[in-house]
């Protein structure tokens, strides 16, 4: 059971520091400029991380399994990233940014697990969809 709540946790607790740091990144900085650091502490940290949890690690072979993936991660995070923070400072609350964008992309994911990954829709994920939106009514008013 712990294997199964411990990663949830750990993405709440580290979104909920993600949305107070991306709210926080100085109106006067570019946020392109502040994600250049931003990464870099990640990169640092990751390579940390992975020594520390791979005793015998060896970082190049790992490198030789690189697929797209990570590449287009990349560019993704930049995106999802720099969206936040120019949301922000466009004024949205950190209250309803994080619900809002949330309820859009449940309604997406549904649909990209169907057309993606031939997960079923079922009437659940329908009346999900339904509330996700009904929300968005009345957080938005």
């Amino acid at each position: 059971m712990f294997s199964y709540v411990w990663p949830v946790a750990l993405v709440v607790l580290a979104n909920v520091a993600y949305q107070i740091c991306a709210k926080s990144v100085p109106s006067a900085m570019n946020p392109l400029a502040s994600l250049t650091v931003t990464y870099a502490v990640g990169a640092v940290s990751s390579g940390i991380l992975y020594f520390l949890l791979n005793k015998n690690g060896n970082l190049l072979q790992e490198y030789t399994h690189l697929n797209w993936a990570p590449v287009l991660f990349g560019f993704v995070l930049v995106g999802l990233e720099v969206g936040f923070i120019y949301a922000y400072q466009a004024g949205w609350p950190v209250s309803t940014l994080s619900i809002v964008q949330s309820a859009f992309l449940a309604v997406a994911l549904i649909l990209v697990g169907f057309f993606l990954y031939r997960e079923a829709i079922t009437w659940n994920k329908v009346v999900g969809i339904l509330i996700c939106l009904v929300g968005l009514v009345f957080i938005n008013r």
